[in-house]
């Protein structure tokens, strides 16, 4: 029963995107932008702080912004070395996290370190665990259940992108379909014209 129940939690981490650190090398002049794919009403958290190795005491301010997938700002923010966006998605699709350096320091560049978790893994679990008063093995039972639901819902939401997708192709082979015998009845009009228009043109000509 253990030996399952370890098997299963491996199984749920490995299936679950968690959060991941990522290191993006900023120009001096641009920018350095990071996508995501992002359900409805997941919980986003973020980290990111700006390192200099080059310069230690003279790290560069950067500004970031992050937009949803129709364009909304979910968060802005100017002339920082480290900071912190927590947001719930509102929109499904892909949420765009940009960063660009500011200031009199933009020839040296800089490098940003951004955690960015999601879902299951931008929850605070020692918070809940002290509110709840819970530990051990059912504090990994609650990770496990949260977990469960997180692939639940992905699965749901993979399910209804497979629907519109379907949705999409077959309107788009109707629509082909009925386009190309259009162009097939135009063709044969042509044709028709064509040869009606070569015969007359023969006989006015007395060719045949």
């Amino acid at each position: 029963m253990v030996k399952d129940l370890m098997v299963l939690l491996l199984w749920v981490s490995l299936s679950l995107p968690m959060g991941k650190a990522i290191w993006l090398n900023l120009p001096g002049s641009g920018t350095k932008c990071v996508s995501e794919e992002i359900q409805n009403n997941v919980v986003v958290l973020a980290d990111y702080t700006v390192v200099s190795d080059d310069r230690p005491h003279e790290i560069p301010a950067i500004s970031a912004k992050v937009t949803s997938p129709f364009g909304n700002t979910v968060h802005h923010t100017e002339n920082v070395t480290h900071g912190q966006f927590a947001f719930t998605a509102n929109e499904a699709g892909n949420y765009l996290a940009c960063f660009w350096i500011v200031g009199p320091n933009k020839e040296a560049g800089a490098s940003v370190n951004l955690d960015w978790r999601i879902g299951i893994a931008a929850r605070d679990w020692d918070s809940v665990a002290r509110k709840e008063k819970i530990e051990g093995v059912e504090l990994e039972l609650r990770k496990l259940e949260g977990a469960v639901g997180a692939i639940h819902e992905n699965l749901l939401y993979l399910k209804s992108r497979e629907a519109e997708m379907r949705e999409v192709s077959e309107t788009t082979n109707t629509r082909v379909a009925w386009l190309s015998i259009m162009s097939l009845g135009v063709c044969i009009c042509v044709s028709v014209l064509q040869l009606w228009h070569l015969k007359h043109y023969f006989q006015k000509k007395k060719l045949i």
